[in-house]
């Protein structure tokens, strides 16, 4: 049935001088390019936010979660985040398990929503919010998963030298 279809061997483009080969290994760059490229997620009509995380991190994903769910549309790095840290002046002390930027102020690990509204709104002469660590019952590391256990924890507001005073304290009754 098929015995007379043939196939041309023909170039993909002869007024280029082009073959489907050449044509497919000048593609392969843009292909992997746009694999490592960041990935928007999220509202485009919310506030931006980018944020750089390991792929693989579970407590990342639903802290991206609950910032889309107050109003945030993210572009994701999934490359880690101790290069950007650092490169923001973030003092390592303070770190966590994601960075993010956010309307020019560096968002470290789990800060709440109303927080970086409030820190957006206030507008102080800052660095940015910074909670250390991945204390239980901050955003992202709640809910069943965790026994809806809620450690005390602080947001810390970062100065540009590195030093830091409470923004807010989340310290309900500690429990094991």
């Amino acid at each position: 049935m098929f015995k007379n279809i043939a196939f041309s061997a023909a170039p993909a483009a002869p007024h280029l001088g082009l073959s489907r080969r050449h044509l497919l290994l000048a593609a392969l760059p843009l292909a992997g390019a746009a694999l490592l490229a960041p990935r928007r997620v999220g509202a485009a009509t919310g506030t931006p936010i980018e944020v750089w995380k390991d792929p693989n991190c579970g407590c990342c994903q639903d802290w991206i979660a609950h910032m889309e769910a107050n109003g945030f549309s993210f572009t994701v790095h999934d490359t880690g985040n101790n290069a950007v840290r650092t490169r923001l002046g973030l003092p390592q002390k303070l770190g966590s398990c994601h960075t993010a930027l956010v309307g020019g102020y560096l968002i470290e690990g789990h800060v709440p929503a109303s927080d970086v509204r409030a820190l957006l709104q206030q507008k102080p002469k800052a660095l940015g919010l910074a909670v250390p660590g991945m204390p239980v019952g901050s955003p992202g590391m709640d809910g069943a998963v965790y026994g809806n256990r809620r450690d005390p924890y602080d947001v810390l507001l970062v100065a540009r030298d590195g030093s830091t005073r409470i923004f807010k304290s989340y310290n309900p009754k500690a429990s094991t």
